[in-house]
């Protein structure tokens, strides 16, 4: 199954969170898509439910099923709470990270500037949306790079740069410290769920 490239708006009123990270998707009409509107009420079984918040994070960070399967095998592997140690890998990601760091408005567009080879990890340039990022390694751009509007606009916009990253706007670089700790991870998605989900 191919990543999701279709309308994020319409995916994230499904789902009744922000995928994008802005909220604008649900400040207009905060209920699901069709025809029926707000008056719609369906019950999820608790399949259902574990499987919606799944879905919730898969859409979130952009992945297709085999590799956010992989990511949660990955996790299992870990010491500490399998739910906690998923996310924060999912988080590590290269093109989560230059989206927090606010070099780009939305995880869609980071994922774009990694592809397009714009982005360097300790100096050396990363073209890999996925690539883990480790405690201590150094993100910046590309000297050729340092003047797209896209990073400019994101800048201006930008007020927030989570405590485990450390970011120099002057040098349009940013250490990744530390591993993030769950509290600081989105508080809307109950990962038990997905550790539920996959245990059946």
């Amino acid at each position: 199954m191919a990543r999701y490239t279709g309308p994020i708006w319409k995916k994230s009123r499904r789902l009744g969170i922000s995928l994008s990270g802005t909220g604008k998707e649900l400040e207009r009409r905060p209920y699901a898509p069709g025809q029926h509107g707000p008056t719609q009420r369906i019950k999820l079984s608790e399949y259902g439910l574990q499987q919606q918040e799944k879905q919730k994070l898969r859409f979130m960070y952009g992945l297709n099923e085999r590799q956010f399967r992989r990511t949660f095998d990955d996790a299992a592997k870990l010491k500490g709470v399998h739910g906690a140690n998923f996310m924060i890998l999912l988080e590590s990601r290269l093109d989560n990270l230059v989206y927090r760091i606010g070099l780009a408005r939305t995880r869609r567009q980071a994922r774009q500037l990694v592809n397009h080879g714009h982005i360097t990890v300790n100096g050396k340039r990363v073209d890999i949306p996925s690539y883990r990022v480790k405690p201590g390694e150094t993100i910046g751009v590309r000297e050729k790079s340092r003047n797209l509007d896209i990073i400019k606009d994101s800048l201006e916009t930008n007020t927030f740069v989570p405590e485990y990253l450390s970011f120099d706007e002057k040098n349009l670089e940013a250490t990744f410290s530390r591993l993030p700790e769950r509290s600081e991870l989105p508080a809307e998605i109950t990962e038990a769920m997905i550790v539920e989900f996959y245990s059946k």
